[in-house]
């Protein structure tokens, strides 16, 4: 029976801990164009990874996978060169994959409403509503975040109903106000540039931007859920991007 997509991405990223080779056949041998700007292209890249694995291996356990036609993105944790949370993009042509965008940071600590980077929902619904869901984060993202249009932000939510997962923010409106106002107290700013791509599976939504965190350049994975028109949670990978001097491949750390 075939397998999905998405179950394809699951099973090379679990790969890098089961070390089950097998899966190398996702892969398209020819054609793999890396956007991990520390990872070479093609197989030879991907090889060089595993072959750099630390004593005991790597370790990568896949909370939620999604599709989006000729797209899947995947939330993991890692102990890749250390304990980590990572977003993962794979593009398939033709059933193999032929691209692949990610965005990696180290595990932290509960955030102030006890709650971990990749814990709560993970149940896909509402298929029906991709589109309209994608549309609500989308316009979200350029209207709050890169036009800075704060005062339509209760626009997109339910009242303080808002689940977050990012480690240095509580929950609902008021605890990503506080978290602002003590970003802005010690001079920390946070700025979105660019929308890059919006994806989709029901009621999960991912959404990729560029800008600058703390004055350094930076890719913006933030992935929602939305129920009932609203969003109602919130995950996300903040990434530096690093300088063009240590890049592998010139492929850049977006261009989908």
């Amino acid at each position: 029976m075939e397998i999905t997509n998405k179950e394809k991405a699951t099973a090379l990223l679990t790969s890098l801990e089961t070390g089950d080779s097998s899966t190398i056949a996702y892969i398209n041998p020819t054609k793999y164009k890396q956007h991990n700007l520390s990872v070479a292209d093609g197989l030879e890249g991907f090889g060089a990874v595993l072959q750099n694995a630390p004593k005991g291996g790597f370790k990568a356990n896949v909370v939620r996978s999604f599709q989006d036609g000729s797209y899947t993105f995947s939330h993991t944790i890692y102990d890749f060169f250390g304990p980590k949370v990572g977003f993962d993009i794979f593009k398939f042509e033709n059933g193999q994959i032929v691209e692949h965008w990610d965005n990696l940071t180290d595990i932290s600590p509960a955030n102030p409403s006890n709650r971990s980077q990749t814990d709560g929902s993970t149940t896909v619904t509402d298929l029906d509503q991709t589109a309209v869901n994608k549309e609500i984060v989308k316009d979200f993202v350029n209207t709050v975040l890169v036009q800075g249009q704060f005062d339509k932000m209760t626009n997109y939510f339910e009242g303080d109903q808002y689940i977050q997962h990012n480690p240095m923010i509580g929950d609902g409106l008021s605890g990503l106000g506080k978290a602002l106002e003590e970003m802005a107290k010690n001079g920390m700013t946070m700025v979105y540039t660019t929308n890059h791509i919006v994806l989709g599976e029901g009621n999960f939504v991912l959404s990729v931007s560029e800008g600058q965190f703390a004055g350094k350049h930076t890719s913006f994975y933030d992935l929602f859920r939305v129920e009932k028109g609203k969003i109602a949670e919130h995950w996300d990978v903040i990434e530096t991007i690093l300088p063009s001097s240590e890049h592998k491949n010139n492929n850049g750390k977006f261009n989908f």
